[in-house]
């Protein structure tokens, strides 16, 4: 199937770390590119690994991580591609910032409990904040500011994955129209 750049988006995952960004990313990433759409992910822990490398947690670093990932995101789109972003995107107003860079912008909000994503602590952050051990943990030390009016909630501690991943499909059908998707 040939995209165009009127057919693409950006689905914007935000949430804490362990919340479930990358698990819905994944699962949505899969969907369509079954349904034959160019998708690509930029996924918040790589992008720190390639991109951002060299960069903190402070504010001013975390914005100019979420504005490098919108910049990508900006060429990928103008491209016709769909783009799925999943990183933990703090601050508002940064994401706020990409809504308005970004031509057909879909903000999703990936919501569980800070106790849950303790829980799920696969990479030891929360542990290694609680312990002293790190600063600048979203949740912790440093805040989260929720979406206000995010087209999708994913409620990850009260619906299973399937559904999360279903809320967000049927989002971009009624974005891009169902003959899309």
């Amino acid at each position: 199937m040939t995209q165009s750049a009127d057919t693409a988006l950006t689905i914007w995952l935000t949430g804490l770390s362990s919340a479930g960004k990358s698990t819905i990313a994944r699962s949505v990433c899969e969907h369509l590119r079954a349904q034959s759409h160019r998708v690509e992910w930029l996924d918040g822990d790589l992008i720190r690994q390639r991109l951002s490398l060299g960069l903190g947690y402070n504010r001013h670093d975390r914005d100019e991580n979420i504005r490098r990932i919108g910049f990508v995101a900006e060429l990928l789109v103008c491209n016709g591609v769909i783009v799925v972003v999943s990183a933990i995107s703090p601050y508002r107003a940064t994401r706020d910032e990409m809504r308005a860079l970004l031509p057909n912008f879909l903000e999703v909000y990936v919501n569980a409990p800070l106790a849950l994503c303790e829980e799920r602590d696969h990479k030891d952050i929360y542990r290694r904040a609680r312990a002293g051990e790190l600063e600048h943990v979203t949740g912790i030390d440093d805040a989260y500011e929720p979406p206000l009016s995010a087209e999708v909630e994913c409620r990850t501690g009260q619906e299973t994955v399937e559904q999360s991943v279903a809320k967000v499909l049927a989002a971009v059908e009624r974005k891009l129209g169902s003959a899309s998707i």
